[in-house]
This record gives C-alpha cells, structure tokens and sequence, in this order.
C-alpha cells in the first residue's frame, strides 16, 4: 500500500469540500466573466490556467500530492465542479478514468481535451502483431507511458488546443489566449533545450516510469526490472528478484542516478531510497502532481528539470 493512497481517503475528503467551497463561489467568478475550467489534476488545470489567465477560473479534482488518479473514485460533488464548466480537461490513457464517469448530457455543450489521445502515444508504441520479444530481455519501451504531461511536445499540443477552446468560448479574447499559449510554449521550449540529451550514455533506475518521458529527452536509459515498475504502478508486491537486481545496481554504482517519485512510497521503494542514499548514487524527485510551493506547471518542472540534471551530473 502506497502512502499516497492510505492518505487518500483523507484527501478525498478534503477535495470534496474543497470544491464545494469552490461552487459556493461561482456565483461571483460568472459574474466577473471568469471561464470556468474543471481538470481532472493540478498539472493539467495548470496548462490551462498558465493559458487562460485572470480570464479562466481553474479548480482541480485531484489537488493534492497524495491523491491518486488511478484509484480515486468521484463524488457528487465532483459531478457538481464539473456540470457548469465550459472546458473541461484530463488526461485519459487509463491514468484518470474516474473523470470521464463525471461527463455526461449535462457537459455536452463544454468544450473538452483528452491530453493522451492529443499526444499520439497510443500509436507511436503499437507493434506489428508477428513482433516478438527475445527470450529473457525487457524493454520498457515497448509499453505505453500514461504519463503524457512530462513530455513536452504533448504540453505544448495541449496548451494550442487550450488557447483554441478558450478563444471559441471567449473570441474576444482569443488573441491573448493565443500570445499567453506562445509565451508558454516558448518558455516550455527553452525548458527542454536545458534537459534534452543530458543523460547521453549514462543509466538511471526509477521507484516509477511517471518521468519516463523527462527521462527520453535526456537521452539516458532506464535499466529499472520492468516487473519492479509493474509491481509499483499496481500496488502489488514487488519481486524479490526484482528488487535484488534494483540493490544490486545501485551498490555497484552501475547506474548514475535513482529516479524516485516522492508521491509514492512502500517498503520496496524506500530500501531503493535508502540504498541510494547510503551509496551515494544521486536522487532526482520528482512528483505526478503539482506539490505545494509551487507557482504553476513551468515553475514545477523547472525544479524536476534541475532536480535530474543535478543528479545526472550533466
């Protein structure tokens, strides 16, 4: 059990009466002429928020750090946050399915963006049917990565396409929908010219595949036993075999860094944590939503953009 979800009753709890509040206060944001947005997570509200401006007002179903889109399960009143919303956006892939439980007739006339179909993931890994696996290897890369808000080509798509819904809900103000979009994505840009190949050469072993596409543009390769990952993403056990074979290069220092996703913890991923810790081998965090401190999506992966760079020692 992950400390994520132990916590996430709580958080549930939390984010119920959150958005209630939220809803007690829509009265006053319509009048001001405020685009109501509801997204499934922070990171995605934040696109849209970092688009939108004072014109769009953001709330978020999952908002906090130990909130788990995989697992949660939708109240009313998260029904209630999303049936006056005039765009609504998530990421599909399977990472968040308990929002699109929450779009019905009600929601036909808001406008809607799927980030994972957006990024052409789903097509970019299909495999011709005679393909096969040489016997006693793993690719990682042959599996579909949900985690689409850490590449950027998607986030920018996703911030175009914001801009575009937004300019049809409010055509007056598409053209600075538009110039916040391109300062966005140029800036997003500028922050992947600052990791792209910094990992040329080097390995790393992750607690969890969430960066696995930070990690492609830094042109490093992930060594980490798929069944580790599985056994991590599925809340299972993670295999003795498995979990040697992380230790293992760890100790021998056959990998430059350890990846560790911060928002999900077991015992398997803290001896990982630990090992690390006492072997010297760098640790770059990261997170799947925005933690608290932070500004907005730029001002989050910036510090997981360093946070890599740092460890990779590039």
């Amino acid at each position: 059990m992950t400390v994520r979800n132990v916590l996430l009753g709580a958080v549930a709890a939390a984010t119920a009466v959150a958005l209630t509040a939220c809803g007690a206060q829509d009265t006053p944001a319509a009048n001001d002429g405020a685009i109501k947005v509801v997204a499934s997570t922070n990171v995605w509200g934040s696109v849209v928020k970092a688009v939108g401006g004072d014109a769009v007002q953001v709330s978020a179903i999952i908002d906090d750090p130990s909130g788990d889109p995989h697992s949660y399960e939708s109240k009313p009143s998260d029904l209630a946050a999303v049936r006056d919303a005039k765009l609504v956006i998530f990421n599909g892939g399977g990472y968040d399915d308990f929002f699109a439980t929450l779009l019905g007739p009600e929601t036909e006339g808001a406008k809607k963006i799927e980030a994972f179909p957006v990024s052409g993931k789903a097509s970019e890994h299909e495999e011709p049917e005679t393909s096969a696996e040489p016997e006693g290897e793993e690719h990682h890369d042959h599996a579909v990565n949900e985690h689409v808000w850490y590449d950027f080509e998607t986030v920018r798509k996703v911030a175009d396409q914001a801009a575009a819904d937004l300019g049809a809900i409010a055509p007056d103000k598409k053209s600075t929908f538009e110039a916040n979009a391109e300062d966005f994505t140029t800036k997003l840009t500028e922050l992947e010219q600052r990791v792209e190949g910094k990992g040329a050469g080097k390995k790393v072993v992750a607690t969890e595949p969430v960066a696995h596409y930070l990690l492609d543009t830094a042109g490093v390769e992930d060594v980490t036993p798929e069944s580790f990952s599985e056994a991590v993403e599925n809340e299972t056990d993670i295999p003795a075999a498995a979990l040697a074979d992380v230790i293992r290069l760890i100790e021998q220092k056959q990998v430059a860094a350890l990846v560790n996703n911060a928002q999900t913890e077991n015992a398997g991923t803290r001896q990982v944590v630990d090992q690390a810790k006492a072997a010297g081998v760098p640790i770059a965090e990261v997170t799947e939503t925005l933690p608290e401190g932070v500004t907005g999506y730029l001002d989050w992966m910036t510090k997981q953009v360093d946070s890599l760079v740092g460890a990779l020692g590039a």
